[in-house]
């Protein structure tokens, strides 16, 4: 197989022993750490603030890699979690009833 992507014999069988890079390990360390504080925020911290969350414990990472590591593991933050409330005001006046409850008038125009 290293013959048909042209690399060298070493280099092909260094890659079989240890296939995953130093970033990849170091990016599922992250992701462990990323889902703790998800969790416990409940699903509602998106990547800027679990990066600081990552910060805060001393961890050094960019908040651009937080995001594609969320991105890449479908962790998105839930958005609208907060309750609405709508201001209550006075009661509106019920509207007169002119037609009396007559819905067939007699003629057109005339109700």
């Amino acid at each position: 197989m290293w013959r048909v992507f042209k690399l060298h014999r070493s280099g092909f069988y260094a890659w079989l022993h240890q296939p995953l890079s130093n970033r990849a390990h170091e990016d599922k360390r992250i992701l462990r750490l990323i889902k703790a504080s998800y969790i416990a925020s409940g699903g509602t911290y998106g990547s800027p603030w679990i990066h600081r969350d990552l910060r805060e414990a001393g961890e050094d990472c960019s908040v651009h890699r937080v995001a594609r590591i969320m991105r890449e593991n479908k962790l998105r933050a839930q958005i609208g979690y907060k309750h609405r409330y709508i201001k209550g005001g006075k009661p509106r006046k019920i509207a007169e009833n002119l037609l009396d409850r007559q819905f067939n008038p007699d003629k057109p125009n005339m109700a």
